[in-house]
């Protein structure tokens, strides 16, 4: 059987409240005896400058935004495990892509206008991996 689209993704999350709002939109999508994924929180680096915040309270809140999107995968009693990632770089748009080709390196991919926003749209343009983005879910609010 050929492998899904979404058999192997790569889900970027920023803080705690995304970790958790990407994957209750991630998971219904996903086939869970099938899906794998890393979930890749990007450290920026200033480049020269200094640092927002040290290296160590960077990884210390990895750890919480991982445990945000874990705690979403248990309360859908889903089993799915998700690897997770640290990645560290100056342009958090090429450290997502350099992140995406170690996991699933494909052909180019002209998915234009796709998404807003400077990271987003350099995800696209720049990106040798599908890149997809989901909607948010509607809430009877």
């Amino acid at each position: 059987m050929a492998e899904s689209l979404l058999s192997n993704v790569l889900i970027p999350v920023a803080s705690e409240e995304d970790a958790a709002t990407t994957m209750r939109a991630v998971l219904p999508r996903l086939d869970p005896e099938d899906a794998k994924g890393t979930l890749l929180f990007v450290v920026e680096k200033a480049g020269g400058a200094l640092d927002k915040a040290s290296v160590e309270q960077q990884e210390s809140y990895a750890t919480d935004v991982f445990e945000a999107a874990a705690d979403v995968v248990t309360d859908a009693n889903r089993s799915a495990a998700f690897d997770s990632e640290v990645a560290y770089g100056s342009d958090v748009a090429q450290a997502i892509i350099d992140a995406a080709h170690e996991i699933t390196p494909r052909h180019r991919s002209r998915w234009r206008e796709l998404l807003t926003g400077d990271v987003a749209r350099d995800l696209i343009e720049e990106s040798h991996v599908p890149v997809i983005t989901l909607p948010e879910a509607e809430t009877d609010e």
